[in-house]
C-alpha cells in the first residue's frame, strides 16, 4: 500500500491518496476540498480511482466528495450512520466556516467497526471512533501499520469535542480501545498537521497519554 497526503482547504486538511502499488487502483480519503487539485496529484501518480473514503462527515473533510463522485461514478464509502446529522446540516456548515465551493454528498455505504475496505489487492480495515463526531471512522493497513485517524487523533492533541454531539469521554474511550491495541509502532496519518505514531502519543500526549 502506497499513499500521499495532499492538504486541501484553508483548514489545511490532510486529504491522502492511498493505493494499491500492484494494480494501481486507489482512493481518496477525506476529499474536503481543492478537487482539481487533487484529481491532478491522482493523474501524477497515474492512480486509477475506485472509490472515495470519509472518516467524517464535517465540511473541511467532505467538502469535494461529491462533485469528485459525480466526475468520476465514483462510490462514496463512510463514514458511519451516526453521522448522518453532520450531513443534514451540511449546509449550514459551509456557511458557518465559509466554504463557498462544498456540495452536500450522499454516500453509498455506511461504515462499520469491523468492516474492511478493499483498493486493488489490498485491505483496510474498519474501526468505529466516536468522539470528534457520532459517525467517525478511522482506517488501517495492517501490514505496512499505517492508520488514517481523521480527528480523532493528532500529534500532541486530540479531536475537538465542544461541537453539537460530541463528547470528550467517548473520543478518549475510542482512542485507547481501538487505536492503541493496533499497536505501539502504528504510524498514523491526522485530519491536519504531522503524522505520529500511537507509542509515542501514548507517552507524551497530555490528553491520552
Amino acid at each position: 500500500m502506497q499513499y500521499k497526503i495532499v492538504p486541501v482547504t484553508p483548514f489545511q486538511q490532510n486529504a491522502t491518496i492511498f493505493w494499491c502499488d500492484q494494480t494501481l487502483e486507489g482512493a481518496i480519503i477525506d476529499p474536503g476540498g481543492e478537487t482539481d487539485k487533487l484529481l491532478s496529484v491522482v493523474d501524477e501518480l497515474g492512480i486509477k480511482l475506485t472509490k472515495l473514503l470519509l472518516t467524517h462527515a464535517h465540511v473541511d473533510h467532505a467538502g469535494g466528495t461529491q462533485d469528485i463522485a459525480d466526475k468520476l461514478d465514483l462510490p462514496i464509502e463512510g463514514p458511519h450512520k451516526a453521522d448522518q446529522f453532520w450531513i443534514d446540516i451540511f449546509e449550514q456548515q459551509i456557511k458557518q466556516f465559509g466554504f463557498p465551493e462544498a456540495r452536500k454528498f450522499k454516500t453509498d455505504r455506511w461504515l462499520e467497526q469491523g468492516d474492511v475496505v478493499k483498493l486493488g489487492n489490498e485491505e483496510l480495515e474498519v474501526y468505529f471512533c466516536p468522539g470528534h463526531t457520532p459517525g467517525h471512522v478511522i482506517f488501517f493497513h495492517r501490514e505496512s501499520k499505517l492508520a488514517q485517524v481523521g480527528d480523532v487523533l493528532f500529534k500532541g492533541s486530540i479531536g475537538r469535542t465542544d461541537f453539537p454531539k460530541g463528547c470528550h469521554a467517548t473520543l478518549i474511550n475510542a482512542i485507547k480501545s481501538n487505536l492503541w491495541p493496533l499497536g505501539d509502532d502504528v504510524r498514523f496519518i491526522p485530519g491536519h498537521g504531522p503524522m505520529g505514531i500511537f507509542g509515542e502519543e501514548r507517552r507524551t500526549n497530555p490528553y491520552v497519554r
